[in-house]
């Protein structure tokens, strides 16, 4: 519950406290309307805060209204060096209060002359507002706690912004090795406050500060988050609005400087770490539980990293925590020290500050021992969203469209929230160990913990989220004779995926993409969605339960077999593996590269594109048929490389096949019926007027394009069959691809703000600001062609949509090209190396370039379906 400030008062008999008649006589000369002659005079303290005592001023004269003032001062006796340093507290809330925004009492005077109350004081105005002393936010309706903190950080965030160099507090302290000085300064003071034995010094504190001392980030030294620091940031110190939920004061400046921002951010949190009680440290709200409608840690630390536009502070999180708590441990064994000695300003309440000191030293070494402190990433986007507006061009603050068109269900929006939950707590963190893994000589092996959140992903109800509605009705009825699941009796752990459109698994399509490594735990990874898709539309009941099942319990994983080293197979009537029928089996012969998956251990079952006949129609001859792997005659050759990345252990293989004899129950739909399957479409069009037509032959694009500029333009292709087989497959890749590009603004943008070039942040270079907002409209255009794309699809079908299928084909990989190079241009060196995601994610966009279809086939497509609309 709220307090109000005068609440947290006790009246004193001010004689005891003050010479009254020298008070009286400072305040009348050197506050302008201060009443005169003082008829009523009131002096009650605050009890609230263990620092420098802070008494409300309450003065009246005839005829008068009553007026309100705060006075603050050193407290009395021997001090610490440097502590209470009131004057310091003046000049930045005078030079806060006259040259910013953010929300400080107004000052009135500073006394340094001990004769007038026997320390040095100011006087600041008296706001009338709340105070919340329980972070918890006891009596608090949940909608207006989640408004609190979010106005918490936006306080923080204003603070932080101040340009301390236009309002003359370049001098206030040094901005660069801020943490590096607090150890020193908070170790000396914790020497100091237990050199008598009262309270005694913790063994543990001294191994705290040496792990302090190895620990300093980076950024500490060259001052990228320097800036003005308050030093007690919390939300006890800030007064709030009195019917509104913003703040309008924030006190006790005692400990402010310039220095490192990020210890201030750090120090907010730490009720969710620790709850400080009177006498005892217990758990906090993140492992209590946190009360409904306050922001988890991530949460709010997203809002504060939004507002600020600071990085993503993940790799420096454990050391701001446990420097927060250190310096807490030492704040209370001064504030112990001094209440022993009897000049504590809290009085009784400073007995347990000894215990409050160890317990917080115990707290910072649980945390220091934690394995993961912080998701990779912040929650739902926020890096990227202004949470001080509802709504952004039209958006929420998770990127989504409120109104119009593409506005996500409900349920989408709970499936999103989840995955973008998991991805937070088990995807990102575990990249590294599987990036590990993948480059080390164990490489073709599957780490342990990939099958651990894959089950836990099933459980989630994260599972074959990317299986059509059709596709679904069509394998209950096959295989689980119209249930949704005969195989088990979790509802959560659906087989046959949520029941969702194309477009509704475009929305989290994208969130699997941000990673290399997320697909696959899904079970929403290529080859298999396509090669499940083609057992769901055409396999039959025998294929199903044999192979199908298997597949989507995540059991086995799978590759397809088109390509061929030695034809251009993007025309498929090239391809030379020959499926020969003998009696009740077929023999296979060939060569294939690029079967992506067969590396994997876990790989059972490919399917191969050959032909039946050699002598039918041309797109008679293909077939399509299941083979075992582990079938005699198959042999995995080698892995090849996507510019050096071999995908370890996922892997794309050359294969060969000699004499392997597969039953003849394993051919798919039937003998010629490849190119059905495969919905492949020659597209043949315009008429051939030219006599000599200029051929462009490109082995790189494996297409043929044929024209000429005339009257007309005639233009014939062979087009590709593509990777995903299926209408739906078609545009998984787009979906991820959208999410690649996010995941390199995201980077690039954590990266600007943190490192500086020629005298100040990258974020601060105009040419930086031009290309990332060129990059803000790529990447929005393009997810809007994408959702399109989707919505035909899934409203028109297949053949009625593919020319917009077409568009974002071309859109996407070179949209996501375009980020994730501007991406890997900030981060220079680090952004061509291993270090980061950006290098293999760029890859893996170039690729599809050629692997969803090359440029040149998608472009006839669309210019096709121009020509056509133009009656030409």
């Amino acid at each position: 519950m709220a307090r109000n400030n005068a609440e947290l008062v006790t009246q004193l008999n001010v004689t005891q406290h003050f010479p009254l008649d020298s008070l009286l006589r400072y305040c009348s000369s050197n506050i302008s309307g201060f009443p005169h002659p003082p008829t009523h005079f009131v002096v009650s303290q605050f009890g609230h805060g263990q620092s420098n005592p802070t008494y409300l001023l309450e003065v009246g004269s005839h005829g008068s209204v009553l007026k309100r003032y705060v006075l603050r001062k050193k407290p009395p006796g021997k001090l610490l060096a440097s502590a209470h340093a009131v004057d310091r507290e003046f000049q930045v809330l005078q030079a806060l209060g006259a040259h910013t925004d953010v929300p400080v009492p107004k000052v009135f005077c500073l006394c340094n002359d001990p004769s007038v109350i026997g320390t040095a004081f100011y006087i600041m105005e008296y706001l009338e507002g709340r105070i919340f002393i329980d972070p918890k936010l006891p009596g608090v309706a949940p909608e207006k706690r989640r408004a609190i903190y979010r106005g918490t950080a936006k306080a923080l965030a204003s603070l932080h912004s101040a340009n301390v160099d236009s309002i003359g507090l370049g001098n206030y302290g040094r901005r660069n090795d801020y943490c590096k000085r607090q150890i020193e300064r908070w170790a000396k003071q914790y020497v100091a406050s237990t050199s008598e034995g009262k309270p005694a010094s913790n063994p543990k504190m001294f191994a705290l500060i040496d792990w302090l001392r190895h620990q300093i980030p980076p950024e500490d030294s060259s001052g990228a988050t320097g800036g003005l620091v308050h030093g007690d940031f919390r939300i006890d110190n800030l007064v709030f609005h009195p019917t509104e939920d913003r703040v309008i004061g924030i006190l006790d400046w005692e400990l402010s400087t310039l220095g490192n921002q990020m210890c201030d951010v750090a120090y907010s949190c730490l009720p969710y770490i620790a709850d400080i009680g009177l006498d005892k440290i217990q758990e906090g709200m993140e492992r209590a539980g946190l009360p409904k409608g306050i922001p988890s840690l991530p949460e709010y630390l997203a809002d504060y990293c939004s507002l600020s536009g600071r990085k993503w502070p993940v790799a420096e999180w454990k050391f701001y925590i446990a420097f927060s708590f250190f310096r807490a441990a030492s704040i209370y064994a001064g504030v112990y020290n001094r209440w022993v000695k009897g000049n504590a300003s809290g009085g009784e309440r400073a007995r347990y500050t000894e215990v409050l000191a160890n317990g917080l030293i115990d707290v910072a070494w649980e945390f220091i021992e934690r394995k993961s402190v912080l998701p990779q990433h912040p929650p739902s986007d926020a890096h990227t969203r202004d949470y001080s507006k509802e709504l952004v061009n039209g958006n929420d603050i998770q990127g989504l469209p409120t109104q119009g068109k593409f506005v996500p269900s409900q349920k989408v929006l709970a499936l999103r929230n989840k995955l973008i939950k998991f991805m937070e707590e088990h995807i990102y963190p575990m990249e590294n160990e599987f990036s590990k893994l993948a480059q080390s000589e164990s490489r073709w092996t599957v780490h342990p913990a990939e099958e651990k959140l894959k089950e836990l992903a099933k459980k989630e109800g994260l599972w074959n989220l990317w299986i059509p509605l059709d596709s679904a009705a069509r394998a209950k009825n096959l295989i689980f004779d119209g249930s949704n699941n005969g195989l088990s009796s979790d509802a959560n752990d659906l087989l046959l995926g949520a029941g969702l459109t194309n477009l509704e698994y475009g929305y989290l399509c994208e969130i699997m993409g941000r990673s290399v490594w997320a697909p696959q735990v899904f079970n929403c990874g290529a080859p298999d969605t396509g090669n499940m898709e083609v057992l769901l539309r055409y396999g039959n009941k025998e294929q199903l339960h044999k192979w199908l099942i298997p597949l989507l319990q995540g059991e086995i994983r799978s590759g397809f077999a088109m390509t061929e080293p030695s034809v251009a197979s993007s025309d498929a009537t090239n391809i030379e593996c020959s499926i020969k029928r003998q009696g009740d089996s077929y023999i296979i012969n060939g060569t294939k590269w690029w079967t992506s998956g067969a590396m994997d251990p876990r790989c059972r079952i490919l399917i191969v594109m050959g032909k039946t006949d050699f002598n039918a129609a041309k797109h008679k001859q293909q077939s399509m048929i299941l083979v075992d792997v582990q079938t005699p005659g198959v042999r995995i050759k080698r892995p090849l490389t996507v510019f050096g990345f071999d995908d370890a252990p996922h892997g794309h293989a050359e294969v060969t096949f000699e004499n392997v004899r597969v039953p003849a129950k394993n051919i798919i739909l039937g003998e010629g019926r490849g190119f059905e399957i495969a919905q492949y479409f020659d597209t043949v069009f315009g008429k051939y007027l030219a006599s000599s037509p200029i051929i462009l032959d490109e082995p790189n694009f494996e297409c043929k394009l044929s024209f000429k500029v005339d009257a007309f333009i005639i233009v014939s292709i062979y087009s590709t069959i593509i990777r995903g087989r299926l209408g739906p497959g078609r545009l998984h890749h787009c979906m991820r691809l959208i999410g690649a590009a996010e995941r390199g603004m995201h980077l690039m943008v954590q990266r600007a703000v943190s490192r500086r070039t020629f005298g100040k942040l990258i974020a601060q270079h105009g040419s930086f600001l031009s290309d990332m907002a060129k990059c803000r409209i790529e990447l929005e255009r393009t997810r809007l062609l994408v959702l399109e794309a989707a919505d035909q699809l899934d409203r028109h079908g297949n053949k009625k949509a593919r020319g917009i299928l077409a568009m974002a084909k071309v859109a996407a990989p070179n949209m996501a090209l375009k980020v994730l190079d501007m991406a890997m241009q900030v981060h220079g060196a680090a952004g061509v190396s291993s270090d980061t995601v950006l290098a293999h994610l760029w890859a893996t966009a170039r690729t599809l370039r050629i692997a969803d279809g090359p440029d040149e086939v998608h472009l006839g497509t669309i210019a096709k379906l121009e020509l056509q609309r133009a009656k030409l």
